[in-house]
């Protein structure tokens, strides 16, 4: 489990990069992160970013990229994930107009799976990052089990979010490994003790010593720090205190 590198999403620090994109990646990398999972790209070019990562000693685990992108766009899309050397482009959230049946869900499904057979033909992953909106039922069955029985289990991939499967009143664990073979990526986000907001990794309620076995059982290829709100620090002072905890567990 400790061979799991420990990445951190920078939408977390989405204010930091925004002033300051060069500079937060340096601060990122001073904390000990392994990779970066990007939401936006600061405007650099794609060989300008990858030679930046490999002077701070970072790779890119991932990069959330819209759906509407991928409809769009892919070809541009194909072209700069692999300049940019990221394994995985990750779709982080699907506006209602195509989640609001099983109908709607399955054609979305569909369409994930069109756009993973033409990643993969370019050599990079797919894969759907949850919120709680997944776990909603339609016709007996929730939105998360609609797209993984309509697409292809070795090429649409997940990026589960632990905080957001807890939310939805899952056991997180037991998600994990219902995954097994399709979470290259995991979002190790945790839980305040209300049960409503964000906190950092081994500052909150979930259970990891169960969780984070099972994740190397199914095979996650990247640990990723991510915390949409910081109420109680700084995003930076967040991040090194997720760091600092998983450094205590061994894992960084």
């Amino acid at each position: 489990m400790t061979n799991i590198p420990i990445g951190l999403q920078l939408y977390t620090l989405r204010n930091e990069t925004s002033s300051d994109f060069v500079g937060t990646l340096k601060k990122v990398a001073a904390l000990g992160y392994a990779g970066v999972e990007f939401a936006g790209f600061g405007n650099l070019p794609a060989a300008e970013l990858k030679s930046l990562l490999e002077d701070l000693n970072m790779r890119t685990c991932g990069a959330h990229t819209g759906i509407d992108q991928l409809a769009e766009n892919i070809n541009e899309v194909i072209e700069y994930h692999l300049e940019l050397g990221n394994p995985y482009v990750v779709i982080p959230y699907l506006s209602d107009d195509i989640r609001n049946s099983a109908a709607a869900w399955i054609k979305t499904a569909c369409s994930i799976n069109e756009y993973a057979i033409v990643l993969k033909a370019a050599g990079l992953g797919l894969a759907y990052h949850n919120h709680d909106f997944e776990y909603q039922v339609f016709d007996g069955k929730t939105g998360m089990e609609l797209l993984a029985e309509n697409t292809d289990p070795t090429l649409a991939l997940n990026e589960l979010d632990l905080f957001w499967v807890t939310r939805a009143g899952l056991d997180a664990t037991a998600e994990v490994q219902k995954y097994t073979g399709r979470v290259p990526l995991l979002h190790i986000k945790d839980m305040a003790a209300d049960k409503q907001n964000f906190a950092e990794f081994g500052e909150g309620i979930l259970n990891w010593d169960s969780i984070l076995p099972a994740a190397a059982a199914a095979g996650t290829e990247w640990f990723i720090v991510e915390q949409d709100d910081c109420k109680n620090h700084s995003p930076l002072e967040s991040v090194a205190i997720s760091m600092a905890n998983l450094k205590a567990r061994g894992l960084a």
